[in-house]
């Protein structure tokens, strides 16, 4: 076999070989993408690097509020609940989700009652 052939078998073979798939960047509702209860711990993790980058956004936390209350970590969730809270205060109202808006009221009321004291 020649030179010039071998060459060009050799840059054919290589041009036929499968590349690996672009990593997709976060986005800020990957929190509650196919969420599973058996996966809990996982979708949490994956929550974590969307909280990260997307520090000033009170979305994400609200969405790990959810998945921390499914997973019985009430007190994260509200930790996590709170910080949405004084996020959700520093953007101009008309910013803000009307969803997101409600879903902050309605768990901030479920969080003053786990942090009360049982009678």
């Amino acid at each position: 076999m020649s030179l010039p052939l071998l060459a060009l078998l050799l840059l054919a073979a290589a041009g036929c070989a499968e590349q690996p798939l672009p990593q997709q960047a976060i986005r800020r509702d990957d929190c509650l993408r196919n969420v599973r209860l058996e996966r809990l711990e996982q979708q949490i993790s994956r929550c974590d690097a969307v909280v990260a980058a997307f520090p000033d956004d009170p979305g994400p936390r609200n969405d790990r509020y959810l998945l921390r209350s499914l997973a019985g970590q009430d007190a994260a969730a509200c930790d996590d609940l709170r910080e949405a809270v004084k996020l959700a205060e520093r953007q101009p109202a008309e910013d803000l989700d009307p969803q997101l808006r409600s879903d902050l009221k309605v768990r901030q009321q479920l969080c003053s009652q786990v942090a009360s004291p049982a009678p």
